[in-house]
């Protein structure tokens, strides 16, 4: 059989993504016919014994993707000594590859909650992490007081962060059915919240959070409900479903690109600043928007 990169072999077993797998490569995690493995060398992955922290990968596993509503309190990584629990104990078993190897497609931060999507196939995971696809992230965030129009301006001209500037896709209050639908979704229940959409193609670390907390905007809840075309729905926090082949498809291939979040962005629809988003408990009969 052919060589391969040592990360492709352990991408397609399902230990985690290409990227992921050089770091463990370069950590001394893996070893190769007992010695230890190097960046960049290539194994037959019929013959070669390959194993990381000393346990020794099967062969790959049939491709699975998941889709996780991640609780608040929760790690995103899938082996962590300090967490009480991790997403992988949120996974029950009978959605499990045979290994039980998953990882998560991206993070969450411990302290947010939502859309988490988890697979076993590198390659695909890759292809959806990849910076060129510009996949987006739409965010539910909770605040304790509406955004003033000065706050929505600085946001929306976007706010400068160590890695450049940091900009949203699209910025909107939420219609009243969506705070409800949200509401029913996510626990604890988030009480008197004003909450807003935004929409994010880049992807730095607690990037939101640190935007509207420097205008002033601490994030009390934030909650992921789409990542391009797969959608929370209905799913409630701490539950798990399969991808449907068209979200697999998707997502891989870069799609969800939302034309409401482009128009939010350029400042149509609901004017923000003068309007508050709905909070949580309110009632209304009007049809809701972009969805």
């Amino acid at each position: 059989m052919p060589l391969e990169r040592l990360q492709k072999v352990l991408a397609a077993s399902g230990v985690a993504s290409r990227r992921a797998s050089e770091v463990l490569i370069a950590n001394g995690r893996v070893t190769v016919d007992g010695k230890p493995a190097r960046l960049g060398m290539q194994v037959d992955p019929e013959k070669a014994i390959v194993a990381v922290d000393g346990r020794v990968i099967g062969a790959p596993s049939a491709p699975e993707y998941l889709l996780l509503h991640k609780p608040a309190g929760v790690t995103s990584t899938v082996r962590d000594r300090h967490a009480s629990k991790t997403v992988l104990d949120m996974i029950p078993t009978a959605l499990l590859p045979e290994g039980g190897r998953l990882y998560p497609v991206g993070r969450l931060d411990q302290d947010s909650e939502g859309l988490l999507v988890l697979t076993n196939d590198g390659a695909w995971a890759d292809r959806v992490l990849h910076p060129r696809h510009g996949i987006e992230r739409e965010y539910a965030i909770g605040l304790r007081a509406s955004l003033t129009g000065e706050q929505v301006a600085a946001v929306q001209a976007g706010i400068p962060l160590d890695e450049g500037l940091a900009t949203l896709t699209g910025l909107r209050p939420t219609t009243e059915i969506e705070t409800r639908r949200l509401a029913a979704l996510i626990a604890p229940p988030p009480g008197e919240l004003v909450w807003y959409r935004a929409i994010l193609a880049q992807g730095w670390k607690r990037q939101l959070r640190r935007m509207f907390g420097a205008v002033g905007a601490p994030i009390e809840r934030l909650v992921r409900v789409r990542i391009g075309p797969v959608r929370l729905d209905d799913l409630p926090s701490g539950r798990a479903r399969r991808l449907r082949a068209p979200e697999v498809r998707g997502l891989g291939a870069g799609a969800g690109t939302s034309r409401a979040g482009a128009r939010a962005g350029t400042g149509t629809g609901t004017k923000l600043g003068t309007k508050p988003g709905a909070r949580a408990g309110s009632s209304s009969g009007s049809p809701e928007n972009g969805r």
